[in-house]
């Protein structure tokens, strides 16, 4: 049998995640399951975005369906393909339009968690204006020219973009910081850079320039390092935003509408090709695409662009637009990714697993008796009980699985609030913040 290896860091760190509800940071082609043609849909996108074009998807799924997993898993799969990503999870401080610094704070936040394939955890924004830098060296080297003016030459075409004056000046003074030693300076360039000037004032002493990264233009800096990424020798730049349901919870109408319209404004640059090599993922729940009330729908430009294809019915389905909605796990699903989990607990070596595939079915059986069919269609309770049904047989090696299903069975009969019904609630923060 073929075996495959898992190191014993992605081990734990899937372990770990799973176990709390959350989404493992790396590893997760080691328990991936079903969605092909989603997946396949979204890898699509990626070669139009490196080919130089645009994306935007409407990620949307019920709390706990796989949304993190998924938008993390083709964040990985473009990571591969030589893009950089970005991420970030929208909250009550963190908009896309605010004017009291929200737009900003998620500026700043998308900045700290930027990736590149050889930085997958974040932090690469020093290393992509190094490669930028050292791109445009070798280039003057070999063409006996200055490195100045390579520089320039190659960062004129941001200036054509809003605030991209500024972009490219701050850029040239991370050179010159680079060529003379001043670390300051290139640490002013970075923070710059990273949205982390709060006055025009000290942008201005320090790097010579008038203007900041703001609540006003965080879209527009956005596709200005869209370009700038891909003068440095990436694919493009892929920004995933998740938790949108937080614009949705939004008490005031007028803020709601605000966000919209710059969601609106995002999609009318994709649609109509005014974007270039940058690509949207946007995870949200049904209730914030389709309420006619709070959501998406409620803003009437919104509701005429994201409308579902009336002629994908019967099981037919269409991937080609805006809106992507996570099909529901099979129960042959759920079984492969338990299957996944323990083999993820023994390495990759089936001599080792804790339990039988026997197991696994009376496991699955013993949820649809607890929660019902939702067990498969919003997998994370149910694989965060697996985990913690694996990990107390691998701690205590003279337990049975048998007796610990029969014993929880039990337990949950004479006491019925550990029937581990799922909350269906969208307004509750604790289940909000669990993102497998």
């Amino acid at each position: 049998m073929t075996q495959t290896q898992i190191k014993p860091k992605h081990r734990e760190s899937i372990i770990q995640s799973l176990r709390a509800g959350v989404v493992p940071r790396a590893g997760q082609q080691h328990i991936q399951v079903g969605r092909h043609d989603e997946v396949k849909a979204l890898v699509a996108d990626i070669d139009r975005i490196a080919d130089g074009g645009a994306s935007i998807r409407f990620v949307i799924g019920e709390y706990g369906s796989g949304k993190t997993f998924f938008l993390n898993l083709i964040r990985s799969i473009a990571l591969e393909r030589n893009l950089v990503a970005m991420n970030a999870d929208l909250s009550p401080d963190r908009r896309l339009h605010a004017t009291g610094g929200q737009a900003r704070s998620l500026y700043a936040e998308l900045m700290r968690n930027i990736a590149t394939r050889s930085k997958p955890d974040g932090g690469a924004l020093a290393s992509i204006v190094e490669k930028f830098v050292s791109s445009a060296l070798a280039e003057a080297r070999s063409g006996g020219v200055a490195v100045e003016e390579v520089i320039r030459t190659r960062l004129a075409s941001l200036q054509e973009l809003v605030g991209g004056y500024d972009f490219a000046h701050v850029v040239e003074a991370y050179w010159r910081a680079h060529d003379t030693g001043n670390e300051d300076l290139k640490e002013s360039a970075l923070r710059w850079l990273r949205g982390e000037f709060t006055s025009k004032t000290d942008a201005r002493t320090h790097l010579g320039v008038r203007t900041i990264v703001g609540d006003a233009n965080v879209y527009d800096q956005l596709k200005l390092f869209a370009r700038f990424v891909r003068l440095a020798g990436y694919g493009g730049l892929l920004i995933v935003l998740d938790e949108l349901v937080n614009l949705y919870k939004l008490a005031s109408s007028q803020a709601r509408n605000s966000n919209y319209e710059q969601i609106l404004r995002v999609l009318n640059d994709v649609l109509q090709g005014t974007a270039e090599g940058m690509g949207f993922l946007l995870g949200g729940t049904p209730e914030f695409l389709l309420d006619t009330r709070r959501g998406l729908y409620s803003y009437a430009a919104l509701q005429s662009r994201l409308a579902q294809n009336q002629f994908a019915t019967g099981g037919l389905v269409d991937f080609s637009g805006p809106v992507l909605s996570l099909s529901q796990l099979t129960r042959e699903d759920l079984f492969v990714l338990l299957s996944n989990i323990r083999s993820v607990y023994a390495l990759g070596d089936p001599a080792k697993h804790l339990i039988p595939d026997d197991a696994l079915e009376a496991f699955m059986h013993h949820c649809s008796t607890r929660i019902g069919d939702a067990y498969f269609r919003t997998p994370r309770n149910t694989v965060t009980a697996f985990v913690s049904l694996l990990s107390v047989l691998e701690q205590n090696a003279q337990a049975n699985w048998r007796e610990l299903l029969g014993a929880v069975t039990i337990q949950a009969e004479r006491n019925p609030d550990l029937d581990g019904e799922i909350e269906d609630d969208p307004s509750d923060d604790e289940l909000a913040t669990f993102r497998i």
